[in-house]
Parts: C-alpha cells; sequence; structure tokens
C-alpha cells in the first residue's frame, strides 16, 4: 500500500487496480487521527424489514393455535415462542415482541394497502387523494445521513417506488415522496466496490473477483494493524468473498418472468433454493453496508401487498407457489401451518442477520454491534387483511436502553383472528380493542437513537417498557 494510514481519506477505502474497497471500522486508525480530531462517537444504527400479508392467527380454539400462531404464548418475561419464531430463540435475550400496536390513520382500511405508511403513520386512505409524510428512517438519517458515505440504504425485493398504496418502498422524504428501493444485489454489492474505470467494470463483468486486485494491498495494510483489528480485517474480507459469490447466484433470481398469465401455469427457470439465496444476500449486504460504515440507515420490504411482483415467489425457498395466497389459504386443511412454515422461514433468515451483528465486536466502542444497531421487524397487517394489532420485533439496541426477553402484549386475550370464508373481512368488522400508536414507540425509538423529539406523526406519547 503505497499511502500510510495517516493519508487515508475519511471513508476509509483500499484501493487498487480501479477497484476500491471500503473498509470496515478499524481502532488502528484511531492512533493516526491527529490531536485535532475528535474522540469517538458511539454510532447508532438502525434497520427495518417489512413483511407483507400479515401472520398466522388461528383462534385459540383452533388446534393449530399452539403450533403455528405467529405472536407467542404467555407475556412479559414469561412467554414461549411458538413454531413460527421459534428459530429465535437463541436470541431470546436479544429482542421484544410486541403485540398491539398500529397506526390509527389507517386502522379502517383494507391491508392491501397499508404498507406504504408502515413508517410514515400517514393517512394514505383507502382511495383518492393520496398524501404521504417523512418515513422514520429518513427522519433519523437527517440526523446521521451526513456521517456516512450513503445517508440510507433503501432496499426491496421488488425494486423502484410500486404506485400509491402498492408500495415498493418504505422510504418517503420530508415531502412525502417515495423514495426508490434497489433490488438488484450485484447494484448493491458494486456501491461497496467502487468501479472507478472502464477496465475494472470488464473484469468484474467476467467474474473476477473483486479482492482480486487488492490482496498485494491487504497485506501491506496488515502490517500497520492491531492483531485484533487483523482478525477484524481478514473476517472481513472472507465476509466480502462470501457475499461475492451470493451475489453472482442471486442474479438467477432476478431473471423470473413476472407473470402476465396464471402464474400456476408458468415453469419458471427457478429452483428452490434461489429466493434462499437471494434474501440471505440481501441481509448480508446490510451487514457489510454497516460494517464499513457506508451507512447507518437500512429499509429493506421483503415484498409488497396484494401478491403482485417478484416477491411473491419467496415462498418457493420452502416449497410453496405463491406467498400471499398462503393467507388465503388458512381455511383448508392445513393452511394455518403452510403459512407458519413460511414465517419460520424468514424467521430464520432474520436470526441469522441478527446473530452476524451480534457476532461483530463494536470497532472503538463497548459490545457488538447488535448493541448500537435497532433492528425493527414486523407487517402492517396481522390477521387476514387486518390493519390493527401489528406483528413487531424490536432488537438490539441494548447500548441505547432497549430492555429486551419479552413479549409486550398490549392486544388482550382475544385479538383478532381465524380464516377468512367470504363475507366480511377482519377488517370491516367493529372494533372491539383500542391499538396504542405505533408512533408512540417511533418517538420512543427516535429518542434512544439520539434524535431530540418528543413528537413523531400521531403520537400521543412514548413506550417506555422497551
Amino acid at each position: 500500500m503505497t499511502s500510510s494510514l495517516s493519508s487515508l481519506d475519511r471513508r476509509k477505502f483500499l484501493r487498487g487496480s480501479g477497484v476500491a474497497l471500503a473498509l470496515p471500522c478499524l481502532e488502528s486508525f484511531a492512533r493516526y487521527a491527529g490531536a485535532a480530531e475528535q474522540p469517538p462517537v458511539a454510532k447508532t444504527r438502525f434497520v427495518c424489514i417489512y413483511m407483507p400479508d400479515g401472520v398466522p392467527m388461528p383462534l385459540a380454539k383452533d388446534p393449530a393455535h399452539k403450533d403455528w400462531a405467529w405472536f407467542p404464548h404467555g407475556s412479559g418475561k414469561k412467554f414461549s415462542f411458538t413454531k413460527c419464531l421459534e428459530p429465535l430463540e437463541p436470541l431470546r435475550s436479544e429482542l421484544t415482541v410486541l403485540s398491539g400496536l398500529s397506526h390509527p390513520s389507517v386502522r379502517s382500511i383494507h391491508g392491501h394497502s397499508n404498507a406504504d405508511q408502515f413508517l410514515t403513520g400517514a393517512s394514505t386512505g383507502p382511495r383518492d387523494g393520496y398524501r404521504n409524510s417523512i418515513s422514520l428512517d429518513q427522519e433519523f438519517a437527517a440526523h446521521v445521513g451526513d456521517q456516512t458515505r450513503f445517508s440510507s440504504l433503501v432496499m426491496s425485493t421488488d425494486g423502484g417506488t410500486g404506485s400509491p398504496r402498492g408500495a415498493h418502498t418504505l422510504s418517503y422524504n420530508r415531502s412525502g415522496r417515495a423514495i426508490p428501493a434497489q433490488h438488484k444485489p450485484k447494484q448493491i454489492f458494486d456501491m461497496l466496490f467502487v468501479k472507478s474505470d472502464g477496465n475494472a467494470a470488464r473484469r468484474l463483468a467476467v467474474s473476477q473477483s473483486a479482492l482480486d486486485d487488492l490482496l498485494a494491498d491487504v497485506r501491506s495494510l496488515r502490517q500497520t494493524l492491531s492483531s485484533r483489528d487483523q482478525k477484524t480485517l481478514d473476517e472481513y474480507l472472507q465476509s466480502v468473498r462470501d457475499t461475492e459469490i451470493k451475489v453472482e447466484k442471486a442474479k438467477r433470481w432476478m431473471n423470473i418472468p413476472l407473470p402476465t398469465v396464471d402464474v400456476d401455469h408458468l415453469k419458471l427457470d427457478i429452483t428452490p433454493e434461489d429466493p434462499r439465496v437471494y434474501l440471505q444476500t440481501m441481509f448480508e449486504l446490510i451487514h457489510l453496508a454497516f460494517k464499513t460504515d457506508s451507512t447507518r440507515v437500512v429499509t429493506y420490504q421483503l415484498g409488497r401487498e396484494n401478491g403482485i411482483g417478484i416477491s411473491d415467489y419467496l415462498a418457493r425457498a420452502v416449497g410453496f407457489n405463491l406467498t400471499h395466497q398462503l393467507s388465503h389459504n388458512t381455511k383448508n386443511p392445513g393452511g394455518w401451518k403452510n403459512f407458519g412454515v413460511y414465517c419460520r422461514f424468514l424467521s430464520e433468515e432474520l436470526g441469522r442477520l441478527i446473530d452476524k451483528l451480534k457476532s461483530t465486536p463494536e470497532a472503538g466502542g463497548q459490545g457488538n454491534m447488535l448493541d448500537n444497531t435497532l433492528l425493527l421487524f414486523g407487517s402492517a397487517s396481522s390477521a387476514f387483511h387486518l390493519s390493527r394489532n401489528y406483528p413487531l420485533i424490536l432488537a438490539g439496541g441494548k447500548n441505547m436502553g432497549f430492555k429486551h426477553g419479552q413479549y409486550l402484549n398490549y392486544a388482550g386475550d382475544n385479538p383478532a383472528g381465524g380464516p377468512w370464508n367470504g363475507g366480511t373481512e377482519p377488517w370491516q368488522r367493529e372494533v372491539t380493542h383500542e391499538d396504542i400508536p405505533l408512533s408512540n414507540l417511533f418517538v420512543t425509538m427516535l429518542q434512544r437513537l439520539g434524535v431530540k423529539t418528543d413528537k413523531f406523526s400521531d403520537s400521543t406519547g412514548t413506550l417506555a417498557a422497551v
């Protein structure tokens, strides 16, 4: 490496032959920072992952309730996961499950029209006069976005913005305008491996690893690092290499033809492994983005409501044809289990991401990366098309004061549920329980992320129990 650590730019890149690799945060850099530098400030991060279509909610009298109800049994510290969330059991002390929260302005609209407001709380309405507002992630990004290479990373499985009430993105700017989401792993990967000349682009196009041109510089850099940083760098490079391999595999996913006829009759060129690899790759890119401090704000919308788009094929990872149809088929024999098996798959991959954050030491800080990262996972529907009682998981953020290992059940003992057999849907029925505004949780999250505010959207206070 021709330059010393003291001459590395603020973003910490390793460069070679037209490729630049963003480096992880390394404590050794601090020794070269100079007296004029400010002492390191604890980084706080936020990631939101959205699941469409709601969750399995068989009634308590249904035999499927014991194993395949999404929400845990019990409450407080005394709760047990069902098979839907069972893969998260090893991470029990790192997360909180919540029920009984939702946005008041959209509780009476159909579940196909509610993803747009999950992070905004805006009154987007069922039809006409569409208007949105700033999303939670962008409110946080306004405070920390200038400290990183990207103010935020907006991702979805379908990409772009979608349409009003048919969002492909969770993120909205201060004017309520949708921020397009990225959905191609290769494009996201290339943001970390910046190709600054045509030759580099051509080399990568023929599948030469982005790391190959950097190995000589890596060897030089290692000699200047502490033993702890050498281990961190080696683990990071291996993680990049593994992710790069998965990116290549995930390309197949992007070649699936979108349906123009009844998809049940299409012969799609996809194996059951592809959607799982795709999801794992997107999650690993989130981890890399945080590890390189390329951004501290990420949103990822797993799918669009109403079963439109490539995201509806994610259920093929566990042997089912279409994802959205699982929520409709709960009236059939084995329907709750099938829907639950898909939710369990998402729990497995979510747990993998949480565990990876937990296993990554916080460079120059206390604890691990998860301790300084707040992760929100959830949906704007619970029972069939019901825009109430959002299923929510909050993980991480222990260094911000979050308490975990609990199930905060604000929904009561008999939440709405059961299969839909035609006629009146759950969202059309009379309300028997009033939810807490989800924005109360959002205010609490913003405050502990370091944003000085006492209001977000239609909040009425905070949620101290978290």
